[in-house]
């Protein structure tokens, strides 16, 4: 089992920065791809950035490329999702996820653990 808890979340104007950490337990954290999503109210949750186990790769959605930004902490068990130039449309709810294994995927499915969520309000 793995336990991941999200924090960092909150209110950001247009333009604004926020960096979200995810705090992993339990099994050995390095082991696990790691993911962040997002979910907005009637809209399916989808897929931000993934990074894998080593840090070795990092891939985004297209929607906040250039503007987020994740990383990891193999050390600390954290794994962290820095986002600046936020807009309106990148509020939802934020979660972070956990696949054991090298590979990493855009897919929510394939991701074994998830955390509560942490929620991401940026006004216009």
């Amino acid at each position: 089992q793995v336990q991941l808890v999200e924090s960092g979340g909150g209110l950001v104007q247009a333009g604004g920065s926020l960096r979200l950490s995810c705090a992993a337990s339990g099994r050995t954290f390095s082991n696990y791809g790691m993911g962040w999503f997002r979910q907005a109210p009637g809209k399916e949750r989808e897929f931000v950035a993934a990074i894998r186990w080593s840090a070795s790769s990092t891939y985004y959605a297209d929607s906040v490329k250039g503007r987020f930004t994740i990383s990891r902490d193999n050390a600390k068990n954290m794994v962290y999702l820095q986002m600046n130039s936020l807009k309106p449309e990148d509020t939802a709810v934020y979660y972070c996820a956990a696949k054991e294994g090298y590979i990493v995927t855009m897919q929510p499915t394939r991701y074994t653990y998830w955390g509560q969520g942490t929620q991401v309000t940026v006004s216009s």
